[in-house]
């Protein structure tokens, strides 16, 4: 297995995420976007983000990445979001673990009350476990709220993690 270590985002890490972003949205199970993205688009929301973290291997190749931001603006700002993506080829790994862990910390770190995820598929098995070995737990379930690739519609579970415990 290889080793991974994480570190802050650079910009020459774009042409890289955006590899692995695009093929999280091509899979079209996990991710609402629709169309591939260009590295103009991911550099402009990326700027807009809280923290932005890659997990390199050995070659300081980006096999993973997380963003933290706001989950949602003004007075609701107290909570934080993120979005993580491991590269196909090395997901089971545990680089999603990692990505997690030093995320909770970051968000506590930055000052954020709590993290919420919006729509976290009810397909998307490993994401949801992971979660709750994070310490999140389900506070909802949006009954078919995301439509897959295929056209049909999985239900959207709603992560919750209380980051003053």
């Amino acid at each position: 297995m290889n080793t991974y270590t994480l570190r802050p985002y650079k910009d020459k890490d774009c042409p890289a995420v955006l590899e692995i972003w695009n093929e999280v949205v091509e899979e079209g199970g996990s991710f609402p976007f629709e169309e591939t993205w260009k590295e103009e688009q991911l550099s402009a929301m990326l700027k807009d983000t809280t923290y932005n973290c890659v997990a390199v291997n050995e070659k300081d190749q980006v096999r993973g990445f997380y963003m933290l931001h706001p989950n949602i603006i003004g007075r609701c700002s107290s909570g934080a979001n993120a979005t993580y993506l491991v590269h196909k080829d090395c997901r089971g790994e545990h680089i999603g673990q990692m990505l997690v862990l030093d995320s909770i910390a970051k968000a506590r770190a930055y000052g954020f009350r709590y993290m919420q995820f919006n729509g976290v598929v009810d397909s998307n098995i490993h994401a949801r476990h992971l979660y709750k070995r994070c310490g999140f737990r389900e506070i909802g379930v949006i009954p078919k709220g995301f439509r897959i690739k295929d056209g049909t519609y999985q239900d959207m579970h709603i992560m919750y993690l209380n980051l003053s415990e």
